[in-house]
């Protein structure tokens, strides 16, 4: 049953509006979810929680249950064939998470319903919200049933293509990169190295390869001409053409596989009125890094407490996270950004690339600043 009104609707049940959602409930507050599939989509999508994240998902009671269902990784490395051109260690970084955790999104994701559902909580699927109206003191969502929910604010936490944030009026400009990517997760027979995740800089072009905890790979490769449906033997060229020389990985399965392409974009503003921006709805980028659903879920944890302090009369909260994550997002896009351009620079002067990330990788200031970029706390 649909109710009349809430505190808060949240309209998204990805990882970002879940967690929005369980920051809410934990503060005792009436707050709606719902999302437009019938289902949580059951692809990996997003795989690594970095050390940022988790820390911030203590505050949801999740972290424990998200590093015990993950891969712990203490390691990351820029590498062309068998050479590590830089090393990035994170055992040395100052928290109490120095790893990331490899776990597929499906997964993120039922930890968080599972939290959402012990605090009262649930999601209304399968309804798209196709309204939205706003005055002084709340807003109305109208979904596709017909149904109207009068609530105090609404969450768009919708997607790259999020209804909300355009029936609010605010804009997300910037760039579609002529880049098509490639991903696949596969299972090899050896030969690819299970304790961190590498970036390959080869001469036909970037590959991402990172274990995940079922014993599978994911595969990321920038490719002019990706499959829609990937197969056995175009995983296995990406390996021969772009990852360690040596060791000869052969591909047995491929698990799941699709094609994107780069968008890099960023909300003029979080924020019109009683509608909040948050996750994809807010920002998209590169994935090299693997920061967008990190930078996400911060969204959410942060954006849960300062609608609860509005709920309680003061929202100010509310302007400081619009101003503050747009920031924080704006920064990840760019290391997202210059991590791309990097690995894709003309093919004549790769050679010359790597020679010199091989020498700025010998320097630790260069590794530890890395680290910490990609961790999320470059300012520690």
């Amino acid at each position: 049953m649909i109710p009349e009104q809430a505190e808060v609707v949240v309209v998204g049940a990805g990882p970002v509006g879940l967690a929005v959602a369980v920051g809410l409930r934990l503060q005792g507050h009436d707050v709606v979810v719902v999302d437009q599939q019938a289902a949580g989509a059951n692809t990996s999508r997003a795989c690594v929680i970095h050390p940022r994240t988790l820390e911030v998902l203590e505050q949801l009671g999740v972290t424990k249950r998200l590093v015990d269902l993950g891969l712990e990784l203490e390691d990351f490395a820029i590498r062309a064939g068998d050479r590590r051109l830089i090393p990035v260690g994170f055992a040395d970084l100052p928290t109490e998470y120095p790893f990331v955790t490899m776990i597929p999104q499906p997964v993120t994701e039922q930890v968080l319903l599972e939290r959402l559902e012990e605090l009262g909580g649930s999601v209304l699927r399968p309804y798209a919200a196709t309204g939205l109206t706003q005055t002084a003191d709340g807003a109305e969502v109208t979904l596709d049933s017909g149904d109207v929910i009068k609530t105090q604010y609404v969450v768009a936490a919708d997607g790259m293509n999020s209804t909300i944030r355009e029936l609010a009026g605010l804009r997300m400009p910037g760039n579609t990169l002529q880049i098509s990517c490639s991903l696949v997760d596969v299972r090899v027979d050896g030969g690819l190295p299970v304790d961190e995740v590498a970036l390959y800089f080869a001469s036909a072009g970037l590959l991402v390869v990172a274990p995940l905890p079922d014993g599978s790979f994911r595969l990321v490769a920038e490719m002019p001409d990706a499959p829609e449906h990937p197969d056995i033997a175009y995983a296995q060229r990406l390996l021969a053409d772009r990852g360690p020389r040596e060791a000869h990985p052969k591909v047995t399965e491929v698990v799941w596989g699709s094609r994107f392409r780069i968008h890099e974009r960023v909300a003029d503003k979080y924020r019109a009125g009683r509608v909040l921006l948050a996750g994809d709805a807010a920002h998209t980028h590169s994935p090299a890094g693997g920061q967008g659903m990190n930078l996400g879920l911060r969204d959410a944890v942060t954006l849960a407490d300062a609608l609860s302090t509005a709920l309680a009369g003061d929202d100010t909260g509310l302007d400081a996270y619009a101003e503050n994550s747009r920031e924080e997002a704006v920064r990840v896009i760019g290391l997202a950004h210059r991590l791309t351009r990097l690995a894709n620079v003309p093919r004549a002067i790769r050679p010359v690339r790597n020679a010199v990330l091989t020498l700025v990788g010998r320097v630790s200031k260069t590794q530890n600043g890395l680290a910490k970029q990609l961790a999320g706390f470059p300012e520690r």
